[in-house]
Order: C-alpha cells, then sequence, then structure tokens
C-alpha cells in the first residue's frame, strides 16, 4: 500500500514536470514570435512618422494602418538624447501622463531594459534622431506569464491530489489498525473467558492456594490487553482520573519486572492531584510501552524518571531514560509501524502509543530528547480541555 502510493505520488510529480516544461518551451516560442511581429509593427509605425514628418502622403496610410493594427503595443518617441516627445507616445495611460510628471520616464527605463529602441536618422550633419521605445503587449505578456500560472495551477493539483492521496491511506490504514486490533480481541477473547472459568474450578481444588494467584494475575492481564485491543478503532469512554496514580500504577507494574538494578522516579511538579480525561485502560497503554522502551534502552540497568508538570492549561509527562538512546537519522521514524532496532517484535508499540495519545485523547507525543549513549526523553501533551 506504502509503495503504491508513492509510485502514484511520483507519477503525478513526472506528468506535472512534464507539462510545465512543454508548456514553458512553447510559451516561449509563441513569445518570440510574438516579438518579432511585434517589433515589425513598432518599425512600420515608426517609419510612418517619419513620413509624415516629411509631409508624404505614403505616411498617412501607415500610420493608419498601424493604429488598427496595434491596440495595445506601447511606444515612447524620444530625440537622439533619449529626451521624451510626451505628444508621440501612444497606448499608455493617458491620464498618467498629464498628471504624473515620472510616468513617462520611468516607463521608458521600462522598455530600454525590454527592446532595443528603433532608431531613424532625421539629418547626419548635425546628428539628429528619433528613438523608439516599446514594451510588451498584452497578448505577449499574457503569453509569458501563462507558463507561472500554469504552474501555481499544477501545484495546487498536486497539492490537493496528495492531500486526498495521504487521506485515502490513512483512511485505509485506520481501517486495518482497527479490524487487527478488534480481531484479535475476538480471537482472545474466547480463550480468556474459558481460562477465566478454569481459575474459579482450580480454586474449589484445595492445595492450589499458591499457584491461583498466579494464574488469576495472567488471565486478569489476558483480559486487559483483550480490552486494550477493543477499544482501538472505536471512541473510547474517558473519564476524570488522578494522573499520578495511573502513572504511579504502572510504574510499580514494570518495577516488579525490570530487576533491582533499574531505579524508579516520580517528579510530580505544579501540585497535585493532576486530573485529566483519559480512557485508564488505554493511558496505562502509553504509560507501559513507553516504559518498556525505556528499559529495553537501559539493557536491564540504570535510571528511569517520570516527571509530571502540572500547568494551568495543559498537562506534560516526560519519561527519560539513561539508555543507549536514538540516533538522529531514526528519530524522525520511531513512531512509524514495522520500525524497530530490537532483534524481537513488530515495531508497533509506539506506533500504537501515538494513535492512542493524538486520536483518543487530542494530545501530543513526540521525542523531547535523544543522545546516543545519554538516554532519551518521550513528551506527552495533554490538554486540560477536549473540546
Amino acid at each position: 500500500m506504502i509503495r503504491q502510493w508513492l509510485n502514484i505520488r511520483t507519477l503525478f510529480f513526472l506528468v506535472a514536470i512534464c507539462i510545465v516544461t512543454g508548456t514553458i518551451f512553447y510559451s516561449n516560442y509563441l513569445a518570440k514570435k510574438i516579438d518579432v511581429d511585434e517589433r515589425h509593427k513598432v518599425e512600420i509605425w515608426a517609419e510612418a512618422q517619419r513620413y509624415m514628418a516629411n509631409a508624404i502622403d505614403q505616411g498617412l496610410v501607415l500610420a493608419s494602418n498601424i493604429s488598427v493594427g496595434n491596440k495595445d503595443i506601447p511606444i515612447i518617441e524620444t530625440n537622439e538624447n533619449d529626451v521624451i516627445n510626451p505628444n508621440n507616445c501612444i497606448n499608455l495611460d493617458s491620464f498618467k501622463i498629464r498628471t504624473d510628471t515620472a510616468y513617462l520616464p520611468r516607463m521608458l527605463k521600462l522598455f530600454k531594459g525590454t527592446h532595443k529602441p528603433i532608431v531613424y536618422v532625421v539629418t547626419e550633419k548635425p546628428y539628429t534622431a528619433n528613438k523608439y521605445y516599446y514594451g510588451e503587449s498584452v497578448l505577449q505578456q499574457q503569453v509569458r506569464y501563462y507558463p507561472m500560472v500554469q504552474l501555481v495551477i499544477v501545484g495546487l493539483f498536486i497539492i490537493v491530489t496528495i492531500i486526498a492521496q495521504r487521506t485515502s491511506f490513512r483512511s485505509t490504514q485506520n481501517q486495518v489498525w482497527a479490524g487487527m486490533a478488534k480481531e484479535t480481541a475476538h480471537q482472545l477473547g474466547t480463550p480468556v473467558t474459558s481460562l477465566k472459568g478454569w481459575v474459579e474450578v482450580l480454586k474449589d481444588i484445595p492445595g492450589n492456594d499458591k499457584i491461583i494467584n498466579d494464574i488469576e494475575k495472567d488471565v486478569n492481564r489476558l483480559e486487559l490487553i483483550t480490552d486494550r485491543f477493543g477499544k482501538i478503532g472505536s471512541q473510547p469512554h474517558l473519564e476524570e482520573r488522578n494522573l499520578v496514580e495511573q502513572v504511579q500504577s504502572m510504574m510499580a507494574y514494570m518495577r516488579k519486572r525490570a530487576g533491582g538494578k533499574v531505579d524508579f522516579k516520580l517528579d510530580v511538579k505544579g501540585g497535585q492531584p493532576v486530573i485529566a480525561m483519559i480512557s485508564p485502560p488505554l493511558f496505562d497503554w502509553v504509560i507501559e510501552n513507553l516504559l518498556k522502551n525505556a528499559l529495553d534502552a537501559m539493557e536491564g540497568k540504570g535510571t528511569i524518571t517520570v516527571a509530571i508538570v502540572n500547568e494551568a492549561d495543559q498537562i506534560i509527562i516526560d519519561v527519560t531514560d539513561t539508555g543507549k538512546g536514538i540516533s538522529s537519522a531514526n528519530i524522525n521514524k520511531v513512531f512509524r509501524p514495522g520500525f524497530t532496532t530490537k532483534k524481537r517484535g513488530w515495531g508497533l508499540g509506539l506506533t500504537l502509543t501515538k494513535r492512542i495519545v493524538e486520536q483518543y485523547h487530542k494530545g501530543k507525543i513526540f521525542v523531547k530528547w535523544s543522545e546516543p549513549g545519554q538516554g532519551t526523553t518521550f513528551r506527552i501533551e495533554l490538554k486540560r480541555s477536549l473540546s
């Protein structure tokens, strides 16, 4: 599924690049043709002005033709010293010519950077000449800027397509997650129920008291896991709970399985109790996953510190270990499905943790700090209000 989505995205990029590249080349080709045609029109117009200046009737015909054919090519006439003749400037804003003395010099500077002027020598000695500077017509501007407009449109199209593809991919992924979780819960449900029945039977047999307690704890654990998986894919019921008590409970559970060389510390700042709206079994799962990852990173010895900061608008939970840390290349990958640095495991623990925190509790979870050989801090941020 991921590979297919990447292939589709790559295909869209390639098609878009081909379209834009082809359009740019073709637009430049058209712009050059229009530029040649417009220069020819300006030459005819300038020649007509020369004929008219010499009272030649042909100039009237040429001027009439160019006035009909030239509706939008802006032209400025100057002498040999670039002194503007305001009476012989066409297709420019007549109001600005009258009211803004800087308008024609500004346009002349623009035209000088656009095209070489057309020069007609009036007299050789003394040297006098008329120069005709001209700009781009509306049509040429449209042709020139059309690829940019198309690039923006294609860019928006690509963005919309990528968003649609990602939304579709996430929707499919969510459905797969929910389906797998519910199927796991369903498959575990029957044997767990059966095991609970056998526990009750064993309780009636004298002499089994010592093993019954351990078996019952394991069965209850399986029942809790089944309940957690059953809640994935559906909106869980949130309750007001004291996060300090929830975290203490999970730390006590993990302490029994960590060995004597791991030190657990809890630091609460901002006063107790720390009340938040959570789903207790799912939130416990989040803390358990983070503590398990910390234990795996420390390889049996070190310190795990859970800091809870009770702020006015949010609650912050930092889980810090003194383990091997995460390389900078892997920090952005730790929440991806299937990513793991362990020899055993599916790489789903942190992915599920992220889903529980962000989708069900509307919070955030991220790697706040990590340094190879020094340790890692995972941070959870929960809002006071979920509205």
